[in-house]
């Protein structure tokens, strides 16, 4: 698929910054990966699967970064780099700690620019996205809008912030209660999502090979978060893909299902496209980028729009 996009720039990673984090009992860390050069540079925050860290993703980190954006990764108290013990007290609210990892990272973006050498004075904090894959997307999408419903049904505290103009949902799951596994039901009753209020905008990404052991229901579970809410939302379904949607988590991870170099050229593109067109960055490299899509000799997917 060819497309357009800006010439990729030179990176600058660094980590870890420490942001306090009271009643977290750890304080929170976080990578910064920015373009050596630029100003006035939109912001991605990005929240990592179950067991990952800030130091994952690099196949999009990476070229977000290259491309334009300021991405911050925190490492979020299921990483396995924490060890956190299964009988410890946080463990239950841990999805709660998640979405309040996010919500620091905007409240302490003058102290991450000041603690960036070379960031000071290249943030536009008025444009900002937030990325998520699988636990993560769950996370992002509380940012959004959507709510978790207690055992009667009843949605609960809204956790949106509107600092957050976009969303990129990569693997997320879908609906709970009858959806969900008895495992799943049992264990996580936080996996019982409302997607009523998600109304800012949203690109969710689903493969249609990605069968979860925590749903009853086959591939289609993940695009709930896209048929279930409200507002402008666009779904990628990428074919073939598994949960890892061809290998997002990380260069030569293990947990890669489906290793696949033009589907995650695919993904980086289209991802970079839309969060630039959804911060009314420009409102070229979307139509762009879909077009592109749609005329491919042997399409990796197709895109749908509400």
């Amino acid at each position: 698929m060819e497309m357009n996009v800006s010439t990729p720039a030179p990176v600058v990673s660094i980590k870890s910054i420490v942001l306090p984090a009271a009643g977290r009992d750890d304080n929170l860390q976080v990578r910064v990966s920015m373009p050596a050069i630029g100003s006035e540079l939109p912001i991605i925050v990005f929240s990592h699967g179950f067991g990952s860290s800030l130091d994952g993703y690099g196949p999009l980190v990476d070229y977000w970064a290259a491309h334009g954006f300021v991405v911050i990764q925190p490492t979020h108290l299921d990483s396995r780099t924490l060890s956190l013990p299964p009988d410890d007290p946080r463990t239950p609210l841990i999805w709660r700690f998640r979405v309040e990892d996010m919500k620091r990272i905007l409240d302490q973006l003058n102290l991450i620019e000041a603690s960036v050498p070379g960031l000071s004075g290249r943030l536009d904090q008025s444009r900002i996205a937030a990325a998520g894959h699988s636990w993560g997307g769950q996370t992002v999408s509380m940012l959004l809008g959507a709510r978790v419903l207690d055992a009667h049904g009843k949605p609960g505290e809204d956790m949106s912030d509107p600092r957050i103009k976009a969303g990129v949902l990569l693997a997320t799951p879908g609906k709970g209660g009858p959806d969900l596994a008895p495992f799943a039901a049992e264990h996580f009753p936080f996996m019982n999502p409302s997607f009523s209020d998600m109304s800012t905008p949203t690109l969710v990404v689903a493969g249609d090979h990605d069968q979860s052991l925590l749903s009853t229901r086959g591939p289609d579970w993940f695009t709930d978060p896209y048929f279930l809410s409200p507002g402008s939302k666009s779904l990628l379904l990428l074919f073939g893909a598994e949960h890892s949607l061809g290998g997002i988590a990380g260069y030569d991870v293990a947990e890669t299902t489906d290793e696949n170099p033009e589907r995650i050229a695919l993904l980086q593109r289209l991802t970079w496209s839309y969060i630039r067109n959804a911060l009314d960055l420009d409102d070229s490299s979307w139509p762009a980028a879909r077009t592109a899509l749609e005329e491919s000799a042997i399409p990796l997917g197709r895109i749908e729009s509400k």
